[in-house]
């Protein structure tokens, strides 16, 4: 095995585990990295010193070549590494950052993101709840359930996109026992480099914008969600697609409702040039 390989495979294991030290629970690890890693490293096929030249054509044996498994891909990996390296650095940044004084005395938590560093869709919301400051992780609460709903009815899994928000602490709310507000228009503009950094790292082709605060805080435009919703906008050179947030479906329960967070989700599958059923693109309509 080259001192190469061995080089990088450590590189690799030692970053992983700085990843689980700053409480990363899922790494996206693209298919073909994985069909690489699982050939065995290339073997060096030793060959016979050449005989004499005066050996007659009819003599000469040809050294049998063993079969060499293909190299794994160490730009690839590489890149991998990098991507992996510049996350682990973004994110104890992040779980640093005391720029909003207010929100770092009162969270429990930094929520970064989850999800797939080399996802094609990319989720935003506005900001951590109470569940999602508790855990660590967003869109764990009841319309973070309501999302995964819809992300599985796109035929994905949490695990194949990422899902983020544009304020990484839970707004505080100081004198209230329970609740959320909606973050201020300084906070979020405090906040968003990190989502700018997130977006340049994962480099999703769409974007989903989950309610009116987020494509507030992403687009500038704000009130508008009723007439932004279902068209496509553009974010930093990437589709972005505003939509309803899920909360707004826990608590309107309309089936004409329900239909246009969905149709956003078919225009939303059609431009990654995802694969549509007919039972998918008849779910709410009426009989």
């Amino acid at each position: 095995m080259s001192s190469g390989y061995d080089e990088l495979l450590t590189a690799t294991i030692q970053h992983l585990e700085g990843l689980k030290e700053h409480g990363v629970r899922h790494v996206h690890v693209a298919p073909e990295t994985l069909a690489a890693l699982s050939q065995p490293p290339p073997r060096r096929v030793a060959v016979p010193a050449p005989r004499s030249f005066q050996s007659s054509v009819s003599s000469v044996q040809l050294p049998v070549q063993t079969p060499v498994s293909p190299p794994v891909q160490a730009p690839q990996l590489e890149t991998e590494n990098l991507k992996l390296k510049t996350f682990t650095e973004l994110h104890a940044r992040a779980l640093a950052c005391v720029k909003c004084p207010h929100l770092a005395s009162s969270r429990k938590n930094v929520v970064l993101g989850v999800g797939s560093l080399d996802a094609e869709l990319m989720f935003v919301g506005e900001a951590p709840g109470a569940d999602e400051d508790a855990q660590g992780e967003p869109f764990v609460g009841a319309a973070g359930q309501k999302l995964t709903q819809i992300i599985t009815a796109m035929n994905l899994s949490r695990e194949q996109v990422y899902i983020a928000n544009i304020l990484k602490c839970r707004p505080d709310t100081p004198g209230q026992a329970s609740g959320n507000r909606k973050p201020t228009s300084a906070e979020m503009a405090t906040c968003i480099p990190y989502l700018h950094e997130q977006i340049d790292l994962i480099r999703p082709k769409v974007i989903v914008a989950l309610g009116a605060t987020a494509v507030e805080g992403l687009l500038g435009k704000g009130g508008g969600i009723m007439k932004l919703r279902g068209h496509w906008q553009t974010y930093r050179g990437t589709p972005l697609m505003p939509t309803f947030h899920p909360a707004y479906l826990l608590r309107n329960q309309a089936l004409g409702e329900k239909r246009k967070v969905w149709e956003d989700m078919l225009a939303t599958m059609e431009r990654l040039g995802l694969p549509i059923s007919g039972k998918q693109r008849n779910y709410f309509l009426k009989g």
